[in-house]
């Protein structure tokens, strides 16, 4: 009923209609990664909503993390998971 009120996520910043940004800092490094999940390419359905698993590789330092995010139908995400790093908030982009 309330939804329409819902914050934008703190983590997940949508880039168009079709994609989202997402920064991860590596817990070994502190690298930080930028990625860009495309609803055609990266974002699968899933039986609640969508869903992406990724698997990062810092460019300067090779340090590796594995990123997952939960989508509702609307694609708002839901829920979101780091392995070896931890997502970076958008007001500490640059």
């Amino acid at each position: 009923m309330f939804r329409f009120f819902r914050r934008a996520d703190e983590h997940v910043k949508p880039q168009g209609p079709s994609a989202f940004l997402v920064r991860v800092r590596t817990h070994k490094s502190g690298e930080v990664v930028e990625l860009r999940l495309t609803k055609g390419g990266e974002i699968s359905p899933d039986e609640n909503g969508y869903y992406v698993r990724k698997t990062i590789i810092g460019p300067k330092t090779l340090d590796r993390a594995v990123l997952e995010v939960w989508f509702d139908r609307g694609y708002r995400p839901t829920r979101k998971n780091v392995e070896g790093g931890e997502l970076v908030p958008i007001r500490e982009w640059d």
